[in-house]
Order: structure tokens, then C-alpha cells, then sequence
């Protein structure tokens, strides 16, 4: 692992190097030769799990087969951001230039309606209350989604990339820093019986580093899955036991039903693709607004020379700050479900819109109230609100032949609703839908809760190729709305300041939210809090969250992946 970059670099003015017209890729950039390994890379979260991919890739397994191996490992050994019993997201780049994307994002239940979270005087239910009950339960779709990529892509058989998720739960995996840290003082998980039991001592503490955790009913359901496939999970005994928990914890007559289950499909989105000095960046499209974020803060970017900047320089995250800001008044304005909103992607990409929101952005101030534009396509303008996903973890494989897997895997919140059944934690990925179905003026929200559909997602999984037209990156994170900002800021620092992988991924973090501004604590940024607020952004706050951005890179040498270098000291079991 290298150190954490950046760590007590000092900021500078360099106002002079920016350009007003887009920049080609910087002669410091990667611009790789087309050197890739026999077995490709992989890499998620924890280092445990990346070792799975790499053996699935060893035993000539697909990046397909690697990263839903790591996705299911995970499901066990991180059940605060991912499992079974939730949702996903999957972005395949070919080493031919196809893109394909499925959509496994959780669905609301048949019953459901914009009121679906007002109580009964018409106002929201507390948004904790909502989260740890049967009300946030949104259908999972994770196992779809993965017998879905299996069955195009798979090389390896079904029951093998289980295997190892299996074995991780049957004969158990050591408490790390992270988990335990998750565990302390959680509200959701500590809420059901059965996940106490197996997580916390008799005391209600988390059980010690180091100590093996065995999940055998978790081991039990991924054997079923793994010999009878998908339909284990979502019809029989498996469903009907899921129904039956979650009515239980559903304070209300209409709940997801058996129908809502055996009804889930996994759906193919077409993907979102832009250009970036010359290289070609593709991402999930709706319900996932983190697609669009991420191609728009890069293509506003595109104008200014960031290579000349650099990463030590103040005005490069000033400008980052600014187009994350025009990119996401866009994106909460008008994404949503596109089988329910008519979300206007192609005038969004437009390069002559994205030009016109570009020279909104100035170098020498900040702009005091970025509001949603109007691309074309766009239908009568929708409020929207912000979404914050706290249970999140990203993976990334690459085979041989160079065809680059990206997955976000989600359960929402931290355990997401809480409620444990069969060895894992069911989502709360409902509250993702905005409370209140109607904005101030009367207009209907985009993002309302409606019967099947699917709720706005940050994620966001990228594939990217080089100028020639070859696989070159693949990158995605976890943490809510900072994914897109992460996963931006990841290939900048590749792209722009050819930077080796892991230094790219631990670039200091500056986002956003709202009024306010925060940079990652510990870092340069931090100092220079100071000179942001004189270029106008207001309260600028130092920030100490997880952070977690994952990517492969293809180098000279061929391919290597890596996780976010902030996560080596949280793996540890010890």
C-alpha cells in the first residue's frame, strides 16, 4: 500500500493556467501501451474479498464471474453496506467498446403510493422510524441481477462464484476494525434478535477484533441459491418466509407481497457515455443519477487545463467544487426513474448544454446559487431532494481478454431497515424516495414513491477507455451522494495528473452540499479553508467520514486494482 497522498502539501494560485477551451490528455497522463496481464485485476473493500476475485480471474473465471463472486463474499463480511437483501448496480465495458448495464435497484411494492411515507395527518413519519421498519423494505435485486450478468457474461459455473461466500459464512471471517466500528452504538443493527445474537456479546457490545463470526443461515440461503438459482430466492419457502418478517414490521395494511417478489426483474438500462479529453466515459443511466454527475462535472471541466493546475493547486478544487455544484442542482432536479420520469439524459449530455453550464464556472469566484438548467427534452421542471445512502461498497474486476466489470452493491443504510432474516440484513432502500410527494408550488416530485418503481440512486459504477479506443479504467465508490465526486475525482487524478492508481484514489476530498462546502480533515485542504471562503464558498467545514472509491487501471504492465488506501488500517482484524 503506498501512504495516503497529499497528506501536508501546501496550496497555490495558478489562475493563469486556465484555458477556455477544452484540453487535450496531459503528456503526463497515462497513455498506457495496450499491455494487458493474462488474468487481469481485482479489487473491492476489504483485501479478503479482493483475493476472491483474483482467484476466480486465476481459475479462468470472467471479470463477470470475479466481481459477482466479490459482490456475494461481501454480502457476508460487510453486511453494513451490501447483501442479499438488497440492490445493485452492474457496468460491463467490453474490450470492443460495447457498454452494457443492468439495473438490480430495489423496487417499491405493488401497494405503494406517494403517501407512502405520510402519517396520518398528512405530514412525513420521522425518517429513523421509517428506516427500521417494514416501510423501507424495497424488493431486493441483487441475486436478479446476478443471475442475470451470470447467465451473459458467466464463464465459470453458478454454484462456484458462491462457493466462496458460502465458506465465508459457514466456517466464518474475522471481525475487522471496520465492522466493529459500524456496530458500535448502530441502531439498526442491534435492533433484531437474530442479528445480536450473532454480531454482540451478552453485554450489547460488538464482539472483539479477531473474533470469528459464523453466519450459518446466511450459509444455508446461498447454498440454496447457489444449487436452484435465483428462483431460491424469489419464490418457495425463501419468499414466503421474507413476507411474512416484513409484514410483521410493517406498520400499515399494504407491504411487498410474495407477487412483488416472484414479479422482480432485473432490467437492462442503456448506458450514459460522454467524453473526457479524448478518453470515453460510460456509467449507468436512470434510476442511477451518478452516471450523468460524473460525466458532467468531468465534461465542464474539460475547458480548464488541470494537467498545468496540478493537485497541489487551490483553484483545481475550486473548479471541481463548482461543476460538481452545477452538475448536481441538474441531477436532483431531473433524475428519476425513467420507466416513471421522463428524465431528459441526451439534452443533459448535450455537449452544447454542458458547454453553456461550463461558462457558468470562473476561476476567481464562486457562484452564488447554481440552479438546474434546462436542457432539451426537459418537460416541466420537477423539485427533487437529496437521497444519502450510508450502506454502500463497490467492486471492479478486469479478465485477460480486457472486458471491465464495475458493481455498486447496496442495502442503503448502515444494516440498511435492520430487519435480519435467514443470515442477512434486509435493505431500507424505500427511504431513498422522497417523503413528501408534492413540491411547495403543487408540482408532482419526480422522485415520489410509486408502485414498482425504483428510487434515484447515487451510484456509480464507470468503465473507461483510452483515445485509442481501449479498456483503460474502470472506478465506482461508496458513501451516498459523495459517489459520483469521489469516482470524478478519481479519474482526474488519473487523466489529468497521471497519477499511479492508488495515489489517484486518496487525492484529498472537497464536495459540496447544499450552502456548505466540507474537505477531508488531515489534509492541505483543511488549511486552506481560509481561501475557499474568500473565493465565496461559505461554511467550509472539515470533514472525517468514511471515504471508500475502488478502480482498476491499465499501466504499462498490464492491469492493477486497487481499494481506497484510506481503508488499510479498517480492514485490520487486529
Amino acid at each position: 500500500m503506498h501512504n495516503r497522498f497529499l497528506a501536508t502539501l501546501f496550496a497555490s494560485a495558478l489562475l493563469s493556467a486556465c484555458a477556455t477551451t477544452p484540453v487535450a490528455p496531459s503528456s503526463a497522463g497515462r497513455l498506457a501501451p495496450p499491455a494487458e496481464s493474462s488474468e487481469g485485476a481485482a479489487a473491492a473493500n476489504d483485501p479478503r474479498v479482493s483475493a476472491v476475485g483474483e482467484d476466480i480471474l486465476a481459475r479462468g473465471g470472467s471479470s463477470t464471474d470475479a466481481a459477482l463472486a466479490m459482490a456475494f463474499a461481501l454480502a457476508v463480511i460487510e453486511p453494513q453496506s451490501s447483501g442479499i437483501g438488497g440492490g445493485a448496480f452492474y457496468v460491463r465495458g467490453a474490450a470492443d467498446g460495447a457498454v452494457d448495464t443492468i439495473d438490480g435497484r430495489e423496487s417499491a411494492p405493488a401497494a405503494a403510493g406517494p403517501d407512502w411515507f405520510l402519517g396520518e395527518d398528512g405530514t412525513p413519519v420521522e425518517r429513523g422510524t421509517a428506516v427500521r421498519s417494514g416501510l423501507s423494505i424495497g424488493v431486493p435485486g441483487l441475486v436478479a441481477l446476478a443471475a442475470q450478468a451470470h447467465q451473459r457474461y458467466g464463464r465459470l459455473e453458478w454454484r462456484e462464484i458462491i462457493a466462496p461466500a458460502i465458506a465465508l459464512a459457514r466456517d466464518g471471517f474475522q471481525m475487522n476494525r471496520r465492522l466493529n466500528g459500524t456496530l458500535e452504538g448502530s441502531a439498526t443493527g442491534t435492533r433484531d434478535a437474530d442479528a445480536r445474537a450473532i454480531f454482540y456479546d451478552e453485554a450489547g457490545k460488538p464482539l472483539p477484533l479477531g473474533t470469528l463470526i459464523r453466519i450459518p443461515a446466511l450459509a444455508e440461503t446461498l447454498e440454496r441459491i447457489a444449487a436452484q438459482g435465483a428462483p431460491a430466492f424469489y419464490q418457495g419457502p425463501q419468499a414466503a418466509q421474507l413476507v411474512a418478517e416484513i409484514v410483521a414490521d410493517t406498520p400499515r395494511p399494504e407491504h411487498v407481497t410474495k407477487a412483488d417478489l416472484a414479479g422482480y426483474q432485473a432490467k437492462e438500462r442503456p448506458p450514459v457515455c460522454g467524453t473526457y479529453r479524448l478518453y470515453r466515459v460510460c456509467g449507468m443511466g436512470p434510476p442511477s443519477s451518478g452516471g450523468l454527475a460524473v460525466i458532467t462535472i468531468l465534461k465542464q471541466l474539460e475547458r480548464f487545463d488541470l494537467a498545468a493546475l496540478g493537485p497541489q493547486n487551490l483553484t483545481t478544487w475550486h473548479l471541481f467544487l463548482e461543476s460538481q455544484r452545477l452538475a448536481y442542482a441538474d441531477r436532483e432536479y431531473y433524475v428519476g426513474d425513467a420507466d416513471f420520469v421522463a428524465v431528459p439524459t441526451a439534452g443533459l449530455l448535450d455537449p452544447a448544454y454542458i458547454a453553456q453550464r461550463s461558462a457558468l464556472i470562473d476561476p476567481a469566484r464562486t457562484i452564488t446559487d447554481p440552479q438546474p438548467g434546462r436542457p432539451a427534452g426537459a418537460q416541466a421542471r420537477i423539485d427533487g431532494a437529496e437521497w444519502p445512502e450510508a450502506g454502500t461498497t463497490h467492486m471492479v474486476a478486469v479478465d485477460g481478454e480486457g472486458a471491465m466489470v464495475s458493481i455498486n452493491s447496496t442495502v442503503e443504510g448502515g444494516f440498511g431497515s435492520g430487519l435480519f432474516v435467514d443470515g442477512f440484513f434486509l435493505n431500507n432502500e424505500l427511504t431513498d424516495f422522497s417523503f413528501v410527494p408534492e413540491g411547495a408550488d403543487g408540482r408532482l416530485v419526480a422522485n415520489r414513491v410509486e408502485g414498482g418503481k425504483r428510487p434515484m440512486s447515487s451510484m456509480s459504477p464507470m468503465v473507461v477507455y483510452d483515445p485509442q479506443g481501449r479498456p483503460f479504467m474502470t472506478a465506482g465508490a461508496a458513501g451516498g451522494s459523495m459517489i459520483p465526486v469521489q469516482t470524478a475525482r478519481a479519474i482526474v487524478g488519473v487523466i489529468d495528473f497521471g497519477l499511479p492508481l492508488e495515489e489517484a484514489l486518496g487525492l484529498p476530498f472537497i464536495m459540496s452540499f447544499g450552502p456548505s462546502v466540507v474537505v477531508e480533515q488531515g489534509t492541505w485542504l483543511e488549511d486552506a479553508i481560509p481561501q475557499l471562503e474568500a473565493l465565496g464558498h461559505s461554511r467550509v467545514t472539515p470533514f472525517a467520514g468514511l471515504l471508500r472509491t475502488t478502480a482498476a487501471l491499465r499501466g504499462e504492465e498490464g492491469w492493477e486494482a486497487s481499494m481506497d488506501p484510506r481503508l488499510e488500517e479498517l480492514v485490520k482484524t487486529r
